[in-house]
C-alpha cells in the first residue's frame, strides 16, 4: 500500500525508530554495549539487533569502541553513542560572572569558561554572552556552528508574555524588551531561558535526588530563596514566570511587606535568606561572621561551623533558629502543593548539611499536615549550569536521535 511507511503510528519505519531510541538511551545509560547485550535488553532478535547497530553506525549516531574482555569465548564487539553527534551548551548568569560549559551528546563536558562580568558595564549582554560562550567553545576546541542549542539560566524569569526579564532587578542589561531578539538574530542554534533555580530542579530530577519522582519542591538558598515546582513531571512555571518567587512570601516572624517587586523582597527572604544567618549569629553572641563577606559566604561559614560542631550550645541554636524559619516558609509551600519531596539546594543548605536538614525536617512536621520527605540536593557542584546542559541535551537527543525522518 503507497505511503505504508510514512510515518503513521505502528509503521515499520515508526517501530525501527522507537527502537533506535531505546538502544540509544540503554548506551547513554549503561555506556558501550554488545550487539548481544543490546538485544537482551531491547528484546530484538540477534539479526534485529545487528541491523538497527549497522543502521545507527551509518547514521553517525553510534561508533565502534573496542571489544568486551575477560569472558570465555571470543571477545565481542562494542558499541557506544557517537559523543560528537551533537553538543549543547549551558550558561550560568549571575551579577558577578557567567559560568558556561559546552557538553557533547552524552552529557560529558568538554569546554568550561568563567567570564567575570562587574566593570563590564560597557559591554552590551549580547556581548558578554558572545564573550562567555567563545571562551567554552575555545576549551573544547569547536566552532559555534557545531552547536545545537544553548540553554541560559539566570535569576527571575522571561515573561513568555512580554519577552521582558522579571524577577530579577539586581542583574543589570538583561532587562531590555529586544534582548531576547538580539541573541536570537546573533546565535544561529535555538537559545532557549530558564529561570536558575528550575535549572537546579532539572538538575535533580535528571541526575540526583530526585530521580523517579514526578511530583517534587526543589528550594533554593544562596544569594536568594525561591523554589521550583515540578507537577506530574514537568516545571511548572506560572503566566509570568514567577511562580516559585518565594523571597516574595509573606510570612509571620517578619513585617508585611507592600509593593514587594518594587522593594525586591518579601518576608521569607528577610526571614530565612542569606542575609538572616548572620544576624542570627550576631543576636547569639557566635564570633568570626563578617559584615565585609557576601552574605552567603557568610552564612555558608556560620552554617558548615554548625553542623561540625553540635556541642556548641550557640552554634546549636544558630541551626535550630534557622530551621524553624526555612520551616516556616515550607509549610506555606507544602499547604498549597503537598509535594512529594522537596530537595534541599543551594549554598545555605549544603553548607548545614544533614543536620540542618534533620531540623527542618523535625520543625515542618510541627507546621504542615501532611508529611513530605525532605532531603539534600545530591548535584551540589554548579548545579544551574548542570540543570542547564541536561535541559539543552533532552531536546537535542530527540531532535538527534529521531531516525524516522
Amino acid at each position: 500500500m503507497a505511503g505504508s511507511s510514512s510515518g503513521t503510528p505502528g509503521t515499520p519505519r515508526v517501530l525501527r525508530a522507537m527502537n533506535d531510541r531505546a538502544a540509544l538511551d540503554l548506551l547513554l545509560e549503561h555506556g558501550p554495549l554488545s550487539r548481544t547485550k543490546i538485544g537482551k535488553l531491547t528484546g530484538l532478535s540477534k539479526p534485529t539487533a545487528s541491523q538497527l547497530l549497522a543502521r545507527l553506525e551509518a547514521a553517525g549516531l553510534v561508533v565502534q569502541t573496542g571489544t568486551s574482555e575477560g569472558r570465555p569465548g571470543p571477545n565481542a564487539q562494542l558499541y557506544a553513542v557517537n559523543a560528537g553527534a551533537a553538543h549543547v551548551a549551558g550558561l550560568d548568569v549571575t551579577p558577578e560572572r557567567i559560568l558556561t560549559a559546552v557538553a557533547d551528546v552524552t552529557g560529558e563536558i568538554v569546554g568550561h569558561h568563567e567570564l567575570p562580568t562587574p566593570g563590564r558595564t560597557g559591554h552590551s549582554v549580547v556581548r558578554q554572552v558572545l564573550d562567555a560562550l567563545e571562551g567554552a567553545l575555545k576549551a573544547a576546541g569547536l566552532a559555534q556552528s557545531d552547536l545545537h542549542r544553548i540553554v541560559i539560566g539566570t535569576p527571575g524569569a522571561f515573561d513568555p508574555g512580554t519577552g521582558r526579564l522579571r524577577y530579577a532587578s539586581h542583574l543589570p542589561g538583561w532587562h531590555s524588551p529586544t534582548l531576547l531578539d538580539e541573541l536570537a538574530a546573533t546565535l544561529p542554534m535555538p537559545v532557549e531561558y530558564e529561570n536558575d533555580v528550575n535549572l537546579a530542579a532539572v538538575a535533580e530530577q535528571r541526575l540526583g535526588a530526585a530521580r523517579g519522582h514526578e511530583d517534587f519542591v526543589l528550594l533554593w538558598n544562596e544569594e536568594g530563596i525561591g523554589a521550583a515546582l515540578v507537577i506530574n513531571g514537568r516545571l511548572h512555571r506560572g503566566w509570568t514566570g514567577g511562580a516559585g518567587e518565594l523571597g516574595f512570601l509573606q510570612v509571620p516572624g517578619t513585617p508585611l511587606v507592600r509593593q514587594v517587586a518594587k522593594t525586591g523582597s518579601g518576608g521569607y527572604q528577610e526571614l530565612a535568606g542569606a542575609q538572616a544567618i548572620p544576624r542570627i549569629a550576631k543576636s547569639l553572641g557566635i564570633p568570626g561572621s563578617s559584615d565585609r563577606q557576601p552574605y552567603a559566604e557568610s552564612a555558608a561559614v556560620l552554617l558548615r561551623r554548625a553542623s561540625a560542631d553540635p556541642a556548641d550550645s550557640r552554634l546549636a541554636e544558630l541551626l535550630h533558629q534557622t530551621a524553624h524559619r526555612i520551616a516556616t516558609g515550607l509549610s506555606s509551600v507544602v499547604a498549597v502543593l503537598d509535594p512529594e519531596l522537596i530537595v534541599l539546594s543551594g549554598g545555605v543548605m549544603t553548607a548545614g548539611g544533614e543536620p540542618l536538614r534533620a531540623l527542618i525536617q523535625t520543625e515542618l512536621a510541627e507546621l504542615a499536615a501532611s508529611r513530605p520527605q525532605l532531603v539534600l540536593g545530591v548535584v551540589q557542584q554548579q548545579p544551574v549550569l548542570r540543570g542547564a546542559l541536561e535541559s539543552a541535551l533532552a531536546d537535542t537527543r530527540d531532535e538527534v536521535f529521531d531516525t524516522s525522518r
